[in-house]
């Protein structure tokens, strides 16, 4: 590492489109040292290899068994997560496993049950969950906000996240891709487990969850591309979660109101409209019928490092290796925002309220289910190459 320390031996599992920016980002930085690649796409795994002077690997058993790596970056489909994160900690080896960190709430207690074991032969392994959007600027500084009680009591958390726009040429992109076997889920499970996981970061988990969900509605897929879903915490705030896949312009916008104020983030703009008192007070002692609460509108000041983030999550990975930091977003709160998207989807499918902490059993049951019965047919085409297009995402 930095100052004359030794870098940390990285490998890649999974080289397509994240997989294949993961790789560059290891290669590239100061900390770290890209030893070895490896992908069941042979031809894929031996272009990131010699792009980037990594050894290279067709079975990731093969990888952990003789790569010298002090770590491995986890960028398959989602259902593989699993199975080689748990390998990996095994062996002692470190893991950053990219979002979600599972499909579902039974294979993540897995996860962290595999970690918690290896942990008492290697006290020091690192187990770590790639939401490099806890990197953010203006997500920190919410956070910050929050936890220093700058709202005071919280009353209701919206969140309308519908630019996450994808046209069916995406969906084409890959034979495992917006299919139940495949992939496990749609817009909860790919791209919004950044949202949901800052969600459950700024405010906490709530206890009950209402969903509704669309399947198929605007793609030609078998999984949800859109989804409404309702929150009650126990502490009285209620939330909302607005997402799809299919908007454009989409939104995104976060609203957090407290006694105290309300937080707006919009288009790069974090506003704090800041009240004078608190309005839960007001309520109880103003003389007048409609006298609302004085505020001020403040411009909240951030700083932002104007990149996706990706690098930002490894190089943390390679310092908690080395002792040196904190990690960003430890894999066991994963468990957190995988929990909360299986309860939006089987409340909706299910259509009833479900209590938290989800019944993993109940959950894996209905997925499989999903499985079986599936007759749909996925076409596929090559997708374009990634760089440019995954980066039209952030």
């Amino acid at each position: 590492m930095e100052n004359g320390h030794t870098k940390v031996k990285v490998g890649v599992i999974g080289v397509g489109v994240m997989g294949a920016l993961h790789a560059r980002d290891v290669y590239e930085s100061d900390l770290t040292k890209l030893v070895a690649v490896c992908d069941i796409d042979e031809a894929r795994a031996q272009i990131i290899g010699e792009l980037y002077d990594a050894k290279v690997y067709f079975d990731y058993s093969k990888m952990l068994a003789e790569a010298e790596v002090d770590g491995v970056i986890v960028a398959t489909p989602h259902y593989d997560h699993t199975p080689i994160s748990i390998a990996a900690l095994k062996k002692g080896i470190h893991v950053l496993t990219e979002k979600p960190i599972a499909v579902h709430v039974n294979d993540a207690q897995k996860m962290i049950a595999a970690y918690e074991k290896a942990l008492e032969q290697y006290p020091e392994l690192v187990f770590s969950a790639m939401f490099q959007q806890r990197t953010y600027g203006f997500w920190q500084k919410i956070k910050a906000l929050l936890d220093d009680g700058e709202l005071g009591r919280l009353l209701r958390t919206t969140w309308i996240i519908t630019d996450w726009y994808r046209t069916q040429s995406y969906y084409d992109g890959g034979g495992w891709r917006a299919t139940w076997q495949g992939e496990g889920g749609g817009v909860l499970l790919n791209q919004c487990p950044h949202n949901i996981d800052l969600y459950q970061w700024f405010v906490g988990m709530p206890q009950r969850v209402s969903g509704f969900a669309a399947l198929g509605k605007y793609h030609n897929i078998e999984v949800e591309d859109e989804v409404t879903a309702v929150f009650e915490h126990d502490n009285g705030m209620v939330g909302h979660f607005i997402t799809t896949t299919a908007e454009s312009p989409g939104t995104n916008r976060l609203e957090i109101v407290g006694e105290n104020g309300k937080l707006v983030f919009e288009d790069g703009k974090l506003t704090f409209y800041r009240n004078r008192y608190s309005a839960l007070e007001q309520i109880k002692h103003a003389s007048g019928a409609y006298d609302k609460v004085e505020n001020w509108v403040i411009d909240v000041p951030y700083t932002h490092h104007g990149e996706p983030g990706h690098r930002f999550v490894i190089e943390n990975f390679a310092r908690a290796i080395a002792n040196e930091k904190a990690l960003i977003a430890p894999a066991v709160e994963g468990l957190h925002s995988i929990m909360l998207a299986n309860a939006i989807l089987y409340s909706a499918l299910t259509r009833q309220q479900v209590s938290l902490p989800l019944d993993g059993d109940a959950y894996e049951v209905k997925l499989r289910e999903l499985i079986e019965n599936s007759d749909f047919q996925k076409p596929v085409h090559a997708p374009r190459s990634g760089d440019e297009e995954m980066g039209k995402s952030f």
